[in-house]
């Protein structure tokens, strides 16, 4: 495939995880309060699809490990706001399973192989381990996510979700530098501001209550 029809995925993919971010950060600025918008997850779990095609088509371990881990907290979450089961049905299924697919895909028709996850020779080992923490941390705020909103039986986005999600897009932005991705550099800039300011929203939320 084209190298810019594969960059064009990858930016479509960060454009809709950016909007998701700038559409909640405008809602919350508009009630002064943190909010989580069904929309939001919406656009996450399309953009997820968008990224991890887009990992797979550049061989790119790091940022598959890393949609593949949130991927099925994004279906959750639309689950507990009560969104997913009117979703069709067999578009449920499909997206369900479409990880998997993908990834069969590609090894059976020896598209690549899981060798080549490890080992491609445009990211050196250390740069490979960076990447992939870097995803470890940005996706363990949806794992926090994830178990805090079950905790209080409703989906929403606590302080240490905004937390994680600063520190992991920081580690990401050194990882894209190395790994000159302009799909990644772009997406982790812009969000790290709407990460800062829900960090900040937060704060005086609880300085009020206090």
């Amino acid at each position: 495939m084209n190298t810019w029809l594969i960059y064009a995925v990858g930016f479509i993919a960060q454009i809709l995880f950016s909007g998701r971010l700038f559409l909640q950060w405008f809602i919350s600025e508009k009630n002064k309060k943190v909010l989580t918008p069904t929309l939001f997850w919406k656009l996450s779990l399309l953009a997820s699809f968008l990224l991890f095609v887009y990992g797979w088509l550049r061989d790119d371990f790091a940022i598959m490990l890393g949609q593949t881990l949130t991927y099925f907290i994004y279906i959750r979450n639309l689950q507990l706001q009560g969104e997913w089961s009117k979703s069709p049905k067999a578009l449920r299924y499909f997206l369900l399973i479409f990880p998997f697919l993908i990834v069969a895909y590609g090894y059976n028709n020896n598209t690549y192989d899981l060798n080549e996850l490890f080992s491609n020779d445009a990211i050196p080992l250390w740069l490979l381990i960076l990447g992939s923490i870097a995803q470890v941390i940005f996706t363990l705020r949806f794992v926090y996510q994830w178990i805090y909103s079950e905790k209080n039986k409703e989906s929403s986005l606590p302080m240490g979700f905004w937390i994680l999600s600063l520190t992991g897009a920081l580690l990401i932005f050194i990882y894209a530098i190395f790994r000159k991705d302009p799909v990644l550099l772009a997406g982790h800039s812009m969000g790290s501001v709407v990460y800062i300011r829900n960090i900040i929203l937060l704060k005086r939320q609880h300085d009020s209550t206090d």
